[in-house]
């Protein structure tokens, strides 16, 4: 019976582990960097929001508030029970119930998966109060399993890794203004118009970014050593992109979403890798 139940977790952590490596190569590139033993909680968390983010963007023909109600319900109840038979929600109720993750997050970052349902344009306290639910909460999952129950270090790397959250988010903005626009009628930038999307806009926005990414680093340096590489790796390669971003024309950002090749995600790796063992992060 014991050796089932085992496998049983094993085969759900699986099948988070897999979701990530099948929706993100930049981030399953940065959890492998990670010490062994926050992966199973890493992919435990990024299995349930992809598969959360899924409803709300990709299945416009199926009622996804009917869809995203039922995830919800059923990730309480999982919770609830220590149990569930969707392998993405039981891997996830294990990493709460493992590192105390509180339910003002999870219901912060569903709340932000169900205003996708609702909301086209977002003036500034909404586009905040999504930021927050999508982004920066999740950040805040996994600082809860950086610090193994340490309540201190978490109050203390808080904030950057809330600022972390933000900045990735706003690039992922940035980087897919023409899919959020073409294929779900969104625009999260407060008071901008993709149709004449100017120049001023860009770099306020670009300003904005570069203030979260600034308020992070400070953070990176302050994690656990075992976690502090594989947050680095997703730090460079984001700010990577951001870069990349702001050399690039807002006729092309409009057009085309900008990517970081794969060989050039290989080298910010091992670049990580070097600054990590000479202590240069």
């Amino acid at each position: 019976m014991e050796s089932h139940i085992k496998l049983f977790d094993q085969v759900c952590n699986e099948c988070s582990t897999l979701i990530t490596k099948r929706y993100s190569t930049s981030f399953s590139l940065a959890i492998r960097t990670l010490d062994k033993k926050y992966h199973e909680g890493i992919y435990g968390i990024y299995g349930f929001v992809r598969f959360a983010d899924e409803i709300v963007d990709t299945f416009q023909k199926h009622d996804r508030e009917y869809l995203l109600k039922r995830f919800k319900e059923d990730t309480y109840d999982a919770i609830e029970r220590g149990l569930s038979l969707n392998p993405v929600l039981h891997a996830f109720q294990k990493v709460v119930c493992k590192y105390d993750i509180g339910f003002d997050l999870i219901d912060a970052f569903l709340e932000s998966m169900a205003m996708d349902l609702d909301h086209e344009w977002y003036g500034e306290e909404l586009y905040k109060k999504y930021i927050f639910g999508s982004a920066e909460v999740v950040g805040l999952m996994c600082v809860k399993v950086f610090v193994e129950g340490d309540s201190a270090e978490y109050e203390r790397l808080k904030s950057p890794a809330k600022s972390l959250g933000s900045a990735f988010q706003k690039v992922n903005f940035l980087r897919d203004m023409k899919s959020d626009y073409y294929d779900r009628g969104r625009v999260y930038f407060p008071g901008v118009s993709f149709s004449d999307f100017s120049q001023t806009e860009k770099d306020l926005i670009e300003a904005d970014i570069q203030k979260d990414f600034d308020l992070a680093y400070s953070g990176i340096l302050a994690l656990p050593m075992a976690a502090r590489f594989g947050v680095y790796t997703a730090y460079k390669y984001y700010t990577s992109l951001f870069n990349k971003i702001k050399e690039t024309s807002i006729e092309e950002v409009l057009e085309q979403r900008i990517r970081i090749p794969n060989n050039r995600k290989f080298l910010l790796l091992v670049s990580s890798a070097v600054r990590h063992r000479l202590n240069m992060i």
